[in-house]
């Protein structure tokens, strides 16, 4: 009995390294440097609703064509922005109540107020009863990935193209970035 208890430990000791080392394969250091992290960041932007009273002049009550709005983007001024922003996807979403249409106009403003990035497009003519839907995306990458890094503000216009209905009814728009790095 004796002699089995002699044996035993060495077999066991033999099939546990057995096992540890068909579960090893070669290991190359070097692929560390391939491994990219790649996450996505859904950031809300700009959120906001008119109605016909927010195109009154505030002095003298007198109807105004066109108004606008800013916001400032300080998160474009992170250094992880900067240094490892590959691609961005901008949503611009406009629910329209008003039985007129509408030209929009957003630009992304340098420091200096100076242009980086600028879209436009029309907001579909809609009904308080049967409001319309108006999406636009904007996908920007590579080399003109450098337009977002340079901007800090958005500023969105937004323009009346009058006909002969009432101008009454309210105007929703929604915005969102989702930005995209590679570490």
């Amino acid at each position: 009995m004796s002699f089995v208890k002699l044996l035993q430990t060495p077999i066991l000791l033999l099939l546990f390294s057995v096992v540890m080392l068909s579960c090893v394969k070669d290991i190359d250091l070097d692929q560390t440097e391939e491994i990219a992290l790649t996450p996505d960041l859904q950031v809300s932007l700009l959120v906001f609703d008119v109605t016909s009273a927010d195109f009154e002049e505030k002095d003298t009550g007198e109807f105004a064509a066109v108004i606008r709005d800013t916001v400032r983007l300080e998160f474009l001024d992170d250094s992880y922005i900067q240094d490892d922003l590959s691609t961005v996807e901008f949503s611009f979403r406009y629910t329209n109540f008003f039985p007129q249409q509408f030209r929009n106009k957003i630009s992304f403003l340098s420091e200096n107020n100076r242009v980086q990035h600028s879209l436009q497009f029309d907001i579909a003519q809609g009904d308080k009863n049967n409001p319309v839907v108006t999406d636009w995306v904007e996908f920007i990458e590579n080399e003109r990935i450098d337009v977002i890094k340079n901007s800090i503000k958005m500023v969105v216009e937004i323009e009346v193209l009058p006909n002969q209905n009432i101008f009454e009814g309210e105007l929703k728009f929604e915005s969102k970035g989702l930005f995209s790095f590679e570490f």
